[in-house]
């Protein structure tokens, strides 16, 4: 790895130091630009110096939780610095949520403020009411009632005395049951991340030009397309994925010469089959990566042909600051339908039930050990001992295997959650939602194939009455979750294929849905 001497000579006691180092470096050029706003990294660093002593002159102190309920923007790069310089730990939550799922995390937080957009207020406000809060509001522009101007969050820079053991970010995560986790990362975790991003590209800092279209909430959002470009000095351009366009996204690629773009499988079918695909240059692309379900064969070598480059598949999760393993700086280069090798920094092998490590070809669990392997869940002491082998290995709770070249294949999720165009749904949250319906009896809710988002929610469900409709219940979800994690189709049965014990086996109805459709 080509790690410039600014980073080797640092003294990192806080995350916020590198970024420093590097913007003390790169100076004038351009750090981050969106539809025309541009800051340069001496501007960006001294914003969010600025905004951390805002954060200390409104009454956050080191350790208090910032909720960063933003889509993609300027401000939440600049408040996720600040709030890394203040050691107030960055919370991020999805601008989707409405108030229901805003809710846990509030409180499960003790949030001291949130950084939001008015256009989110309805569901903040509406939060807080219900749970009785009443944290400090900053606002992107000008600040409505209730609310500080961002521009107001703006004070002498401070600078907390952390350590590389402090936690930096709380983001959350779930499993198949129970309410999501928050996640304890620390500035160790995102300082072996940022070095990491140096096997990820082998381009110049002054030539590196990032395409930031994933959510800032989500961790490879934050870390591969935002936080590793600017410690390594590139340029990041950000798009709000709320208005994906392939057309634009294309178009952007080719007039501000990217050379660094990750996007799920959907972005990628979107330009493919687009019939503008091929119009635009997208030869300045050199390193291209793709996460979070398996992406079509067709798709994958169309679009390398068109950029004449190998695409590169990677795996990581939240409970490891993104990757663990990448096509990236692989031995023999990216292999189709693996996700490469283990970043130099981690340790990982594949166990049977037993625990014993098995031989390659054969399949088992992965567990991964590494400095970007997260300290723990948020008061979850039991489900973070549950979460490590005694030897400090974690759990991904994902089926994979290996090669005789240590190249990684992920086989099936073993916690049963439905991925659709790169975002996680569990089935449990779905069905609490769909039995307070006064026209469900019982649910279950089960992943089906999609050939555009790889798989989507549906909804099994025995009515309670003959009034209810489909149409009503998949309307109901929408009005109360995230719009990726409605049903796109809700079928009526009798009952459920249960098990013994009365657990319904989903995996009948995913296979008599599959036989269905053969």
């Amino acid at each position: 790895m080509n790690i410039p001497d600014r980073l080797r000579d640092v003294d990192v006691s806080n995350v916020y130091d590198v970024f420093e180092a590097t913007a003390a470096e790169r100076g004038d050029a351009l750090a981050v630009e969106m539809n025309g706003r541009e800051f340069s990294y001496t501007d960006l660093e001294s914003r969010a110096a600025r905004f951390a002593g805002g954060l200390r002159e409104r009454g956050l102190d080191a350790g208090d939780r910032l909720l960063v309920y933003l889509p993609n923007c300027p401000e939440y790069v600049v408040g996720s610095l600040g709030a890394f310089r203040a050691g107030v730990v960055v919370s991020p939550v999805n601008p989707q949520y409405k108030a229901r799922e805003l809710g846990h995390q509030l409180t499960d937080t003790e949030a001291a403020a949130v950084l939001t957009h008015p256009a989110l207020r309805e569901h903040l406000d509406e939060a807080c009411e219900e749970h009785g809060l009443d944290p400090t509001i900053v606002e992107v522009g000008e600040g409505s009632p209730g609310a500080v101007a961002f521009g107001a969050v703006d004070a002498d820079p401070v600078r907390a005395d952390t350590t590389l053991d402090t936690v930096a970010m709380q983001p959350y995560t779930s499993g198949t049951t129970g309410k999501p986790k928050g996640v304890h990362l620390t500035h160790r975790n995102l300082h072996a991340q940022a070095y990491s991003g140096f096997q990820l590209s082998e381009v110049p800092p002054e030539e590196e030009k990032s395409l930031a279209v994933l959510p800032l909430y989500h961790i490879t959002g934050f870390v591969h397309s935002t936080w590793q470009p600017l410690v390594r000095g590139g340029s990041v351009y950000l798009r709000n994925p709320g208005e994906w366009d392939p057309v634009e996204t294309m178009r952007t690629m080719e007039e501000a010469e990217v050379t660094g773009f990750i996007g799920v499988a959907t972005m990628f079918v979107d330009m493919v089959n687009h019939e503008r695909f091929g119009e635009f240059d997208l030869s300045s692309l050199e390193t291209v990566n793709q996460g979070g379900a398996k992406m079509p064969t067709a798709v994958q070598e169309t679009f390398e042909e068109t950029a004449s480059l190998s695409m590169s598949e990677g795996y990581g999760l939240t409970e490891t600051t993104a990757a663990t393993h990448t096509g990236h700086g692989t031995t023999y280069g990216p292999k189709l339908g693996s996700i490469g090798q283990p970043l130099r920094m981690t340790d990982c092998k594949i166990v049977d039930d037993d625990g014993e490590e098995v031989e390659p070809g054969e399949t088992g669990e992965l567990l991964v050990r590494g400095p970007q392997v997260m300290d723990g869940y948020h008061g979850l002491p039991e489900a973070t001992r549950r979460a490590f082998t005694d030897a400090g290995y974690f759990r991904t709770g994902d089926v994979a295997r290996r090669d005789e070249d240590n190249y990684y294949e992920i086989v099936d999720r073993k916690k049963h959650t439905i991925n659709t165009a790169g975002y996680n749904v569990y089935p449990s949250e779905v069905e609490s939602l769909l039995y307070e319906h006064e026209g469900v009896a019982d649910v279950a809710v089960v992943g089906v194939p999609d050939e555009r988002r790889n798989e989507v929610p549906k909804a099994f469900v025995v009515p309670a009455n003959e009034q209810v409709t489909p149409e009503e219940l998949k309307e109901f979800t929408l009005e109360n979750l995230a719009e990726y994690k409605h049903p796109r189709e809700v079928e009526f049965v009798e009952s459920f294929p249960r098990t013994a014990s009365g657990k319904v086996r989903k995996f009948k109805l995913v296979e008599d849905e599959e036989g269905d459709d053969e």
